[in-house]
């Protein structure tokens, strides 16, 4: 069992692991294997606001960051996207396995709504090659703290 789905599973919400049988290499595959389409698969992204401070942004498959969006929600000039150091010190996860929920330091979470299109989602499990797969409502409960805008555009 996975750290996620433990914490979900403590929290009385309702998921399942799902783990590929070999390395996941695209967003299309692991929708594809999931039985999802590649909207279905949120991506956890981490973006640097200044040195040490860090937002994730929770976007639906395929869909791309809105530079101007993100930026003027947050009220900042300039946002940059994390390193692969700065996504491991402030989740705990690696790129590829990064989710929006047991990070390592309490991040602040945003989401696009385009996340909570489809009834069913796939998260990052913190694991490589498995995904949590859950009710988007059941993830927009499991974070409380969530802030719902328009973070991106299709690519």
């Amino acid at each position: 069992m996975t750290p996620v789905s433990q914490i979900l599973q403590e929290a009385g919400i309702p998921h399942r692991e799902f783990v590929h049988t070999g390395q996941v290499t695209s967003l299309e595959q692991a929708a594809a294997e999931r039985g999802q389409t590649p909207g279905q698969v949120v991506r956890s992204i981490v973006f640097r606001i200044r040195s040490g401070e860090f937002v994730m942004v929770l976007m639906a498959g395929p869909a791309q960051i809105s530079w101007p969006a993100l930026r003027e929600y947050l009220g900042q000039k300039r946002v940059s996207m994390a390193s692969d150091e700065e996504v491991l010190a402030a989740t705990g996860y690696r790129i590829g396995t990064v989710s929006p929920i047991a990070t390592a330091t309490r991040l602040r979470v945003l989401a696009d709504r385009g996340v909570f299109i489809h009834e069913e989602i796939s998260i990052g499990s913190g694991q490589p090659n498995t995904g949590i797969i859950l009710n988007s409502a059941d993830l927009r409960r499991a974070l409380d703290n969530v802030e719902v805008g328009d973070f991106c555009s299709e690519k």
